[in-house]
């Protein structure tokens, strides 16, 4: 609930703080969490390490989505090589 007041209200010096707990969470399996938002706290983001919660990075009516910016992408083809997808 914390991190959709934040959102609703803007970003502050809590969002961060925020999503670092809603990270730690173990009752938590998956965030949704909209791409131009995750990109206020990317440090975050990538900083996460763990599996679970996983973060799920999804576009909104506002702001297209970038495939570059989306850490699960960037991860996952670091794991394939070019001969993987042939």
């Amino acid at each position: 609930m914390s991190l959709l007041r934040t959102c609703i209200h803007g970003p502050d010096s809590d969002f961060a703080l925020d999503t670092k707990q809603f990270l730690n969470r173990d009752d938590i399996g998956i965030i949704l969490i909209n791409q131009y938002i995750a990109e206020m706290v990317r440090h975050a983001l990538d900083a996460h390490q763990r599996s679970i919660p996983a973060v799920l990075e999804i576009p909104s009516k506002e702001h297209p989505y970038d495939a570059a910016k989306d850490s699960i992408l960037r991860r996952a083809k670091g794991m394939f090589t070019a001969e993987d997808l042939r």
